[in-house]
């Protein structure tokens, strides 16, 4: 790989502590969710939610990329990742991801065409392929 860019985050705590970036930007207080058996404190937040921002995020950016590279008209791509963690067998926890997709612009059909194909270039979906369930949803 031709690395071009690199990230760089520091946990402290693990999932009830505190998380910030080197540059500085992003500095967060982390909670497990009372769901989960922890104390679930306002104004924190926790991996999952992390998760789902960065994956909605890079999936809006690979379907605009591929938008692009087909020469389509769409407008604002809006993404919802839902991330969901779980008991899985024989024992331990999972993840599974739902992504909610709004491509205007284009006709139900073309839209899902779209989906399908930035989910083979997205790389969130290229490092979770084959580990984690992720469903794809194209709304209006």
């Amino acid at each position: 790989m031709n690395t071009l860019y690199s990230a760089q985050a520091t946990a402290v705590g693990g999932r009830d502590g505190h998380v910030e970036t080197a540059d500085g930007l992003l500095k967060l207080e982390m909670s497990i969710p009372k769901s989960m058996g922890g104390p679930g404190r306002p104004a924190t937040t926790n991996p999952e939610q992390l998760f789902a921002m960065g994956y909605a995020a890079c999936f809006g950016g690979a379907v605009g990329f591929v938008a692009r590279q087909k020469k389509l008209a769409v407008g604002a791509i809006e993404v919802t990742a839902d991330v969901h963690i779980g008991q899985v067998q024989p024992a331990g926890l999972g993840l599974s991801v739902a992504l909610a997709v709004k491509v205007p612009g284009l006709s139900r059909a073309d839209a899902e065409a779209l989906v399908a194909e930035a989910h083979q270039v997205c790389p969130y979906s290229k490092a979770t392929r084959g580990n984690i369930e992720v469903s794809l949803r194209v709304v209006d």
